[in-house]
């Protein structure tokens, strides 16, 4: 059985700040952004937000995913996995929210979708004109289009995502979930993070029988203009997006630019997975020592400081000491 999500009032600041803080779990938070002028825009109806948009168009050319009807919006990979199954054009806000109103009704209508485009590139008076109460050190990105469906995929950065025109249904996975969900390719994505193979509006239990079992742990969140989610980092959620014109914005944020976890993982894959299984063993007590046991952060406290070198405490001087150490091994084929 699915569980439920928490859910707080947007005006209660001091609730929103403290869920954000634990980051442990997803949580709604209910007309947080009820009051920006975007969204009362949406509320006068797509002419409206459109016009909204339009009038803040920098002119700069967004990246638009086009998809074909037989798409019915899910902008994934071609039935034979070679390509996708959306092609893309160039054109300015502005162009788009037209060829959008122009499609409202149309009996098989393509899809159209701007996602992720930071909003000085595009609408720059967007931030300043409709901020969230607290300030999370970063631009928001907005992401414009008609009925889409976005495959399951995670975030390294936390997410607040704002709906402004239109609803949208999230329905998110725990990072546990991961051997549930059929992770397609790590370096041939649809956008950007490897996503799940399984359609949750439409799930083939015979080919991903063990997607039944990620059912039992979803979370499903059900937004409407002025809500906004908050997803903590490796989260797992689909996200699919109603009405003719819908518009999101999002911030992520508090994600450190100088950490490579994923590279880290395929590092490991490509020097470990293969091993016997001995020496596999064995690498595991190297990473719980130093890496994922309770005790890792101390590990090496039996040495002087001057003598920890590459398995210190961080600092800039142990960081650049870890890329230079690994950029040798790699360099030298593993012989230091």
């Amino acid at each position: 059985m699915s569980g439920t999500l928490e859910e707080i009032d947007g005006r209660d600041h001091a609730a929103v700040a403290r869920a954000i803080e634990a980051a442990d779990r997803p949580a709604i938070f209910r007309g947080i952004a009820a009051d920006w002028p975007a969204v009362a825009a949406a509320g006068a109806g797509d002419e409206a937000i459109a016009a909204y948009l339009a009038a803040r168009d920098s002119g700069r050319p967004l990246t638009v995913l086009v998809g074909p009807p037989e798409a019915a919006g899910r902008y994934f990979y071609s039935d034979d996995m070679r390509g996708v199954n959306f092609g893309n054009e160039q054109m300015p806000m502005a162009t788009l929210v037209d060829r959008l109103l122009a499609l409202r009704g149309t009996t098989d209508a393509p899809g159209l979708y701007a996602g992720s485009t930071p909003t000085p590139d595009s609408v720059a008076s967007f931030g300043a004109e409709n901020p969230l109460p607290f300030d999370t050190g970063v631009d928001p990105r907005i992401w414009v289009g008609n009925a889409s469906r976005i495959a399951p995929h995670y975030d390294m950065a936390a997410n607040i995502a704002v709906v402004v025109a239109g609803r949208r249904r999230f329905t998110l996975f725990p990072p546990d979930q991961i051997a549930n969900l059929y992770v397609g390719p790590v370096e041939r994505t649809i956008a950007g993070q490897p996503t799940s193979m399984v359609d949750p509006d439409h799930p083939d239990h015979a080919r991903y029988p063990l997607y039944i079992e990620a059912e039992r742990h979803k979370l499903v969140a059900d937004l409407v203009p002025g809500d906004a989610l908050h997803i903590p980092p490796m989260w797992w959620h689909h996200v699919r997006s109603k009405g003719a014109l819908n518009v999101l914005v999002n911030y992520w944020f508090g994600q450190r630019q100088d950490r490579f976890p994923f590279a880290a993982l395929m590092l490991a894959m490509h020097s470990i997975r293969e091993l016997p299984d001995s020496e596999r063993a064995a690498w595991r007590t190297w990473f719980d020592h130093y890496v994922f046991g309770e005790g890792a952060r101390r590990a090496v406290d039996h040495l002087p400081p001057h003598a920890q070198g590459v398995l210190g405490p961080p600092s800039p001087q142990r960081d650049r000491m870890i890329i230079d150490y690994v950029v040798g091994f790699c360099r030298s084929g593993g012989n230091g």
